[in-house]
C-alpha cells in the first residue's frame, strides 16, 4: 500500500511542544541526534522503516526511538505498544512543524524537521543537517545508581525560554506475530520501543541535576533503557539528550 496520509484532527492542545524558535549556540559537547519514528504495526508501509530504525540503533551518533500511534488500530489489529499519548505527541509535532497532517512512518529529527522514515537518503541527509545545525545540543548525563535510583545532569546553556526534561522509557526490541489488519501474517520486529514518556523536571539554562527513584516515576514498568530529552517548551526543538541502559547486555 502506498503511504497513507491521515487527516489532522481539529484544534489540539500542544502538550509539551509548540512552534520552533531560536536558541543561542553554546560550547557544549554534542548530544546524539534524536530520531522519533512514529509507526504502527497496523500500517503496511511501516515495517521497512521499523527495520531501518533497528540499523540506526547500532550507531552511536543517533538516539532512535520507536513511538507507536493508535489511529491504525481501527482496521483490525491493535498495536500492543500504541497509545493515545504517543498520538498526541505526534499531533503536537504537526503543529510545531506546521504540517497539515500526521502519517506513518514519520521520522522527526531533533524535534526540528521530519521525513518519511523509510526514505534512507532523506533520513541520512536529515541526520547530517541536524549535526551541522547551529544551536544548543546538550549532552545529558543519565546514570543508574544503587537501589533503583536515577540521576540526571543537564549542563548549563543559553536558551530562549524554559525546556521540559522528559524521561523516555523504552524496550530494546519486540518481535510480534501480527494476526490481523494490513500486516496480517507478518512477523514484525520493533526496536527501541517507547513504553512511557514522563516529564521529570524543567530546565531554565542553569546547570540542573535531578535524582529520583525509578519505581516512583515509572510504576509497574520494567524497561531496558531510559532516554532523557531536554525539549524546548516554546519551540519543540530537542536541546539535549542522554541515555542509560538498565539492562545493558547487547545494548
Amino acid at each position: 500500500m502506498s503511504l497513507r496520509l491521515i487527516a489532522a484532527a481539529a484544534a489540539f492542545a500542544v502538550a509539551s511542544i509548540t512552534a520552533l524558535g531560536s536558541v543561542a549556540a553554546g560550547s557544549e559537547e554534542r548530544a546524539p541526534v534524536v530520531l522519533e519514528l512514529f509507526t504502527s504495526q497496523g500500517c503496511s508501509s511501516c515495517p521497512s522503516a521499523d527495520a531501518y530504525l533497528g540499523e540506526l540503533a547500532k550507531r552511536g551518533d543517533v538516539l532512535p526511538l520507536s513511538i507507536h500511534v493508535d489511529y491504525w488500530n481501527y482496521i483490525g489489529w491493535v498495536d500492543p505498544y500504541a497509545s493515545e499519548a504517543n498520538t498526541a505527541r505526534q499531533k503536537a509535532y504537526m503543529h510545531a512543524l506546521r504540517t497539515s497532517y500526521v502519517y506513518t512512518p514519520q521520522l522527526v529529527i531533533d524535534g526540528r524537521q521530519h521525513v518519511v522514515g523509510s526514505d534512507r537518503a532523506a533520513v541520512e541527509a536529515a541526520i547530517e543537517a541536524a549535526k551541522a545545525a547551529q544551536g544548543v545540543h546538550l549532552k545529558v548525563e543519565v546514570n543508574e545508581e544503587r537501589g533503583g535510583r536515577m540521576r540526571v545532569k543537564v549542563p548549563p546553556a543559553r536558551i530562549d525560554g524554559p525546556a521540559a526534561i522528559l524521561l523516555v522509557a523504552f524496550d530494546r526490541q519486540h518481535v510480534t506475530q501480527v494476526q490481523a489488519g494490513e500486516n496480517s501474517g507478518r512477523e514484525i520486529t520493533n526496536y527501541r520501543v517507547v513504553r512511557a514518556i514522563k516529564k521529570i523536571g524543567r530546565f531554565d539554562g542553569t546547570e540542573t541535576e535531578i535524582a529520583f527513584d525509578e519505581i516512583s516515576v515509572l510504576p509497574n514498568l520494567t524497561a531496558d533503557g531510559c532516554a532523557v530529552l531536554v525539549q524546548s517548551e516554546k519551540t519543540g526543538a530537542i536541546l539535549g539528550a542522554g541515555l542509560a541502559w538498565m539492562n545493558p547486555e547487547g545494548s
